[in-house]
């Protein structure tokens, strides 16, 4: 997620070089090919042009504001996975101590099952982090697991909802032991089951993206609009006076086009928000968040440091 207010010109370059070279290149080309033959009839009305710019930027403000949509969602859904993953925890080390009066009560037994599963909670968010970027880094999870269930874990398909199995293993074990009594796994299920809707409705954005006509015919506009522009430009330089000034269609086809090039790559940007890219939902500081939070319930001492940006990225 970007922080920072003002934005290096080169990483902007980065997203637009493909589009803005052809816009320079054809620009150059059609100033060049006037300049030759002096051709008025290249010359169009720049009217119908700029009724094709007016319709563009309605077709691209309505893209990117679909693809805003699909980008604050997502950072709602994971906005509630940590609400979430707090309530759990809290109900899993309240309701645990609330049995120390029980004749079956046993302290190390109720101090072991508040660790692992708040440990789980943690390697939850983790795991589902790496599943929505398609990454691997299962590893990083061994802190968190016993060494069985780990090992477990690395064959399974869909992590994240392995690792709800297992707490809601737990849970009904706990049951049964005297750790957890009366109606705790009813409200710890309702937090369980507020956080595998979340992680399917991640998956939904994920794997659904934006209807691919949109994606394909924004682009195709856009070269469209950049393509007839310098032969819309054109119209204003004819005259005597205005024609040694025509290479003017070049910085000027580049300013226009590039508003429309910029606004295109703005929505695409934004559209897929599990990338792992400098625009994305910053997942990896949400995950540091909650272990911190999850942890520092727990009485731990030494927690993660904060995730901090870089360079005004927040990951």
């Amino acid at each position: 997620m970007i922080i920072k207010r003002n934005f290096n010109p080169l990483k902007v370059w980065q997203y637009i070089k493909g589009p803005m070279s052809f816009v320079m290149a054809w620009a150059g080309l059609v100033w060049l090919l006037h300049h030759l033959t002096g051709a008025q009839e290249m010359a169009l009305a720049f009217t119908p042009i700029g009724v094709l710019g007016s319709a563009l930027a309605i077709f691209i403000a309505f893209r990117n504001n679909s693809a805003y949509g699909r980008w604050w969602e997502a950072r709602q859904i994971w906005g509630g996975i940590v609400n979430s993953s707090r309530v759990l925890a809290r109900l899993i080390i309240t309701f645990a101590d609330s049995h120390a009066h029980q004749p079956n009560y046993e302290p190390a037994r109720s101090e072991r099952f508040k660790r692992e599963m708040v440990l789980r909670c943690i390697a939850w968010v983790h795991a589902l982090r790496f599943h929505l970027r398609q990454q691997s880094s299962w590893e990083s999870l061994k802190p968190f697991l016993p060494a069985a269930e780990y090992q477990e874990l690395v064959t399974t398909q869909n992590k994240p909802t392995y690792l709800q199995l297992l707490m809601g293993r737990e849970i009904y074990k706990a049951m049964g032991n005297g750790t957890l009594g009366g109606f705790d796994s009813f409200q710890m299920e309702g937090q369980l089951l507020a956080l595998a809707n979340y992680q399917g409705a991640a998956e939904r954005i994920k794997n659904t993206p934006l209807p691919r006509q949109y994606d394909f015919f924004t682009r195709v506009f856009v070269l469209l609009f950049a393509g007839l522009l310098p032969f819309g430009l054109l119209s204003f330089f004819q005259s005597p006076a205005l024609l040694p000034f025509s290479w003017l269609i070049i910085p000027f086809s580049c300013i226009l086009a590039g508003v429309f090039v910029i606004m295109e790559r703005t929505g695409a940007a934004n559209e897929d928000p599990f990338e792992n890219r400098i625009t994305d939902t910053p997942l990896t500081a949400l995950c540091n968040t909650i272990e911190r939070d999850l942890k520092e319930m727990l009485g731990g001492q030494q927690l993660p440091a904060k995730l901090q940006p870089v360079n005004g990225y927040l990951f």
